[in-house]
């Protein structure tokens, strides 16, 4: 099980269109995955129309409630929500003093009894106890980060804070990548700023970027994944291709795919064989 935070304490980076379709895109993928918003905002939960579903994390913060018991199905095959309220705002008040407080979700993690694939937060747009606790309890942190040139400054803050957690409370904590968001190649601005990530964090940059499209806010009007609302869009493109980049980073899947392809291959030469003696077959006849 991997379990991804989606993380950067700036607004407008594309966070929750990233864990949302994202998360959908793994799920076509024939992978279990499980979308946990931990954003007082509750932003993926609205755009997978969770509206209004109770306390939701509330309840596994403060009452020890097992996951398990707060996790929705999504109407996507292989995909889970735990959705957020603006409640969770009391969550950031109330364990703020708490001593040991950012280890409550990584222990909730532990606990868990079904198991997933992936595991993906939605981190809220700043870095306080909801974000910690979520740094605290992944395996690897994927950064969306604005093609816009003052996101570079919070994207260095971003990466001391994440030095932190690992010398503190996180060792094994690591960046799965950088992933450059709202591309618009239209203007050289956006393309200068692309160099930039590319040139100063040259070892976490991911091979994808997500470009500026309309479809990914459409979706969230219609409430879908850009996967399910426009599957030929150029945002289900960007968003199926860095499911894939994600994927690959896993050995498990490589073996798997790996497997699989050897099958068909196997397959493949049969039916060869097959063709083969029927075509002797008649020449005999």
């Amino acid at each position: 099980m991997r379990v991804i935070a989606i993380v950067n304490q700036k607004g407008g980076t594309g966070k929750t269109t990233t864990a949302v379709n994202l998360s959908a895109a793994i799920a076509k993928s024939h992978k279990k995955v499980l979308l946990i918003d931990l954003d007082p905002q509750a932003s993926s939960s609205y755009w997978l129309n969770f509206k209004k579903q109770g306390q939701g994390l509330i309840n596994v913060f403060l009452d020890e409630r097992p996951i398990e018991d707060t996790v929705l199905q999504t109407p996507y095959e292989n995909l889970w929500i735990l959705p957020a309220s603006p409640l969770l705002v009391r969550v950031e008040k109330t364990l703020v003093t708490e001593v040991g407080s950012e280890l409550i979700l990584k222990q909730r993690i532990e606990e868990l009894k079904q198991t997933w694939d992936y595991i993906i937060f939605d981190c809220p747009p700043n870095l306080g106890t909801l974000s910690l606790n979520a740094l605290t309890a992944a395996q690897e942190v994927l950064i969306p980060v604005e093609t816009r040139v003052m996101a570079l400054h919070g994207l260095v803050q971003l990466l001391n804070t994440i030095k932190l957690v690992q010398a503190r409370l996180n060792p094994e904590l690591k960046i799965c990548g950088v992933l450059p968001c709202r591309a618009d190649f239209r203007n050289n601005h956006s393309k200068e700023v692309l160099e930039q990530l590319k040139n100063r964090f040259s070892n976490d940059i991911l091979k994808t970027y997500i470009r500026e499209n309309i479809k990914l806010a459409e979706a969230s009007l219609h409430l879908k994944p850009i996967t399910n609302y426009a599957p030929k869009s150029q945002g289900s493109e960007d968003y199926h291709k860095l499911a894939a980049e994600i994927l690959s980073q896993d050995p498990n899947f490589i073996n798997e795919h790996t497997a699989q392809e050897s099958q068909e291959a196997t397959l493949s030469e049969q039916m060869l064989d097959m063709d083969d003696t029927t075509v002797a077959d008649s020449a005999l006849d």
